[in-house]
C-alpha cells in the first residue's frame, strides 16, 4: 500500500442524532507534497502530486469498499462506505467525504482519542491508502518529470490512476513518517527513474490483480 498525503480541510461536528459526530472533509489534488527534501547526502528533493481523479476507478463504483481510518490502522475505523457511514464526492478540485461517527465508535479508546487530538488540533492531515494498477491495465498510471527549474530542482511524481482503499486522519508529522519509512522499505517500490519518455519505468513487483478496465 501507499500513502500520499495533504492539509486539506476537515470539520468536525456533532451529529443530528444519538451522540454522534459528523467529520468532512477534502482531499485536494495536483498539490505538492514533498517526499524528501534530498537528505544531507545533496540528493534531489522528491515531490509527488496526485492528479484530478486519479482515485475514479473505486470511487465511482459504490459497492467497491472504501474505510475512513486514524493513522492507516485497520484496528481503527471511523466509517465505511459499506454500513452506508462515509459517502466520498469526486470533483477535479479535491475528492470530499461526509462521514457519520457512531456514538460506539467514539466510546471505544481510540475513538475517543481520536476525537480529542482532532478538538486539540493535533490532527489535521489526510492521506489516502491506494495502490496504482499493473502497467498492462493502465499504461501510464504515474510520470515522473522534472520541476521547473526556476521553481527547484525536485522530481516530481504524478500520480494519474490508482486504486483507493482508504482514507486516514494523520497528523502532518505521521504523514511524513510514513512517506519516510516507505522510502526506505520500499514496500511498494516508488520508483523515481525517468526514460527518455520522461516516463516512470514500470516495476513487476507486488502488481494488483484485481484492477478491470
Amino acid at each position: 500500500m501507499l500513502y500520499g498525503g495533504a492539509i486539506g480541510e476537515l470539520e468536525l461536528r456533532r451529529g443530528s442524532r444519538g451522540g454522534g459526530r459528523r467529520l468532512t472533509g477534502s482531499f485536494p489534488y495536483n498539490s505538492n507534497a514533498v517526499m524528501s527534501d534530498g537528505g544531507r547526502n545533496g540528493g534531489r528533493p522528491r515531490k509527488e502530486r496526485i492528479a484530478p481523479r486519479a482515485f475514479a476507478y473505486r470511487v465511482e463504483r459504490p459497492e467497491e469498499e472504501i474505510h475512513l481510518l486514524v493513522g492507516h490502522s485497520y484496528d481503527r475505523p471511523l466509517a465505511s462506505r459499506a454500513n452506508g457511514t462515509l459517502k466520498l464526492k469526486d470533483t477535479d478540485a479535491a475528492l470530499t467525504f461526509e462521514a457519520d461517527i457512531s456514538p460506539e465508535i467514539l466510546d471505544a479508546p481510540y475513538g475517543r482519542n481520536f476525537a480529542a487530538a482532532f478538538d486539540s488540533g493535533l490532527i489535521r492531515g489526510i492521506s489516502p491508502g491506494f495502490r496504482i494498477p499493473p502497467p498492462r491495465a493502465v499504461p501510464k498510471a504515474e510520470e515522473v518529470t522534472e520541476e521547473d527549474p526556476a521553481e527547484g530542482t525536485a522530481l516530481i511524481r504524478t500520480i494519474f490512476a490508482a486504486l483507493l482503499y482508504e482514507l486516514s486522519l494523520v497528523t502532518v508529522a505521521a504523514y511524513r513518517e510514513a512517506m519516510a519509512k516507505e522510502e526506505e522499505g520500499a514496500e511498494e517500490g516508488r520508483s523515481w527513474e525517468i526514460n527518455p519518455m520522461g516516463i516512470i519505468s514500470p516495476r513487476p513487483r507486488h502488481l494488483l490483480n484485481r484492477w478491470r478496465l
